[in-house]
């Protein structure tokens, strides 16, 4: 099956949104070097300094699951699609180490942790996940996406993280 490529979200002024999936701290909940990163980030209209300030802030808190959501979204809207799949990688280890899970997102079960805490790092582990899927739908990677996507459904049978929007782009739905 053909998917017809699939073109970058438009931008409408910012760069960045202030919204966030769940697992991940609020940005008022963020420590304070960390929020200025961010916020400077979203304020400037240059991602070229809006991926450098990312990039400080991650290196400022490794663990802080806010930048990489930031950065792979930042990369994703500007069809930097290889370093938005770098930065969702990341994001995918970090949330693994956080929840105590298997980074390898193939050998993950519904039983390999408890997916329907929502503010939790293994939640963001499934966001990042479905971020992944639709990365390598981007990509014209459709049986990659396909797998990332089926494991989704087995280990996130509620869809609490929406991976049946990206499920609709894979079986040619339009939206």
């Amino acid at each position: 099956m053909h998917v017809r490529p699939m073109s970058a979200p438009q931008s409408s002024g910012h760069i960045l949104s202030a919204t966030r999936p769940s697992g991940i701290v609020a940005h008022e909940d963020l420590p304070s070097p960390i929020a200025g990163y961010l916020a400077a980030a979203a304020a400037t209209r240059d991602w070229r300094e809006s991926e450098s300030l990312l990039l400080r802030a991650q290196q400022a808190s490794p663990d802080c699951l806010h930048v990489y959501y930031t950065l792979y979204k930042l990369y994703a809207v500007h069809n930097r699609l290889s370093d938005a799949e770098r930065a969702v990688h990341m994001a995918l280890d970090t949330a693994a180490r956080l929840a105590q899970i298997d980074s390898h997102w193939q050998s993950l079960t519904a039983q390999s942790c408890d997916w329907t805490q929502v503010d939790s790092p293994q939640h963001f582990f499934l966001f990042s996940l479905k971020a992944f899927a639709y990365i390598r739908l981007r990509q014209q990677r459709l049986s990659e996406a396909r797998q990332i996507l089926s494991k989704l459904q087995e280990i996130d049978p509620q869809d609490t993280v929406g991976a049946s929007v990206i499920q609709a782009y894979a079986d040619g739905v339009p939206l």
